[in-house]
């Protein structure tokens, strides 16, 4: 896979507590050069990333709830509206962990639903399941949940957890999901080969803070994976 495809998959990842604003334009500015298919930010620098980015096709991604999961729908609703306004076109929200380990389904489809209504029409909605924290009929059920409510895609994890993504949950997701939604692999994601393991199993986008490595290792003569980019 050469590097302007590989870039494409790339949700170009600064999510740290202690991330500048420094950190955000050098991010930017990266994400113009590779031409990475976001920038991924805290909702407080959604605004200053969308004014380096406004008017290219590298979008602005955010997130919602993060990264525990616990706020209330409400809570995630507003912010997910707030960041659209400053300039969000994508949002990873997580989902409440608690509400489905405690079997309330219906609570935890609410709760996407209320993100999802927020973000549409006006930008993608993908829902962090958190995978590392489930068993492997929760995970089911957080991707089933996650299309009945509305969502565009389903994403491994925060990277503020316990682990972070493995092929083996994304063929679980992309087999949930099937070609419908599209599947993100987030969390651990630091090298090329990983990368391109977590797109042959079904990731249709890669969130990572090592996306200039990633795609610098990439080029000719790497292994041709094929997919394509929901």
């Amino acid at each position: 896979m050469d590097r302007q495809t590989l870039a494409r998959y790339i949700d170009h990842t600064a999510l740290k507590p202690d991330t500048r604003e420094g950190d955000i334009i050098k991010l930017c500015r990266e994400a113009l050069e590779y031409k990475f298919a976001s920038v991924c930010v805290n909702p407080a620098y959604v605004k200053l990333a969308y004014s380096f980015l406004q008017g290219t096709e590298v979008k602005v991604c955010t997130v919602v709830g993060f990264p525990l999961g616990a706020s209330t729908k409400e809570a995630k609703a507003f912010e997910a509206a707030q960041a659209i306004e400053n300039g969000a076109a994508e949002v990873d929200m997580v989902i409440n962990i608690g509400a489905l380990k405690s079997g309330k389904m219906d609570l935890v489809e609410e709760d996407i639903r209320a993100v999802a209504l927020a973000c549409k029409g006006k930008a993608l909605l993908k829902v962090i399941i958190e995978t590392c924290l489930l068993t492997e009929e929760e995970k089911v059920a957080a991707c089933e949940l996650s299309g009945r409510a509305g969502a565009n895609f389903v994403k491994t994890s925060t990277g503020f957890s316990t682990g972070g993504a493995t092929a083996a949950d994304i063929t679980l997701m992309r087999r949930c999901v099937g070609t419908e939604m599209g599947v993100k692999a987030s969390g651990g994601v630091r090298d090329l080969e990983t990368a391109l393991k977590m797109i042959e199993a079904g990731a249709t986008r890669i969130g990572a803070s090592a996306s200039v490595s990633i795609v610098n290792e990439s080029g000719t003569g790497q292994k041709n994976i094929s997919g394509s980019l929901y």
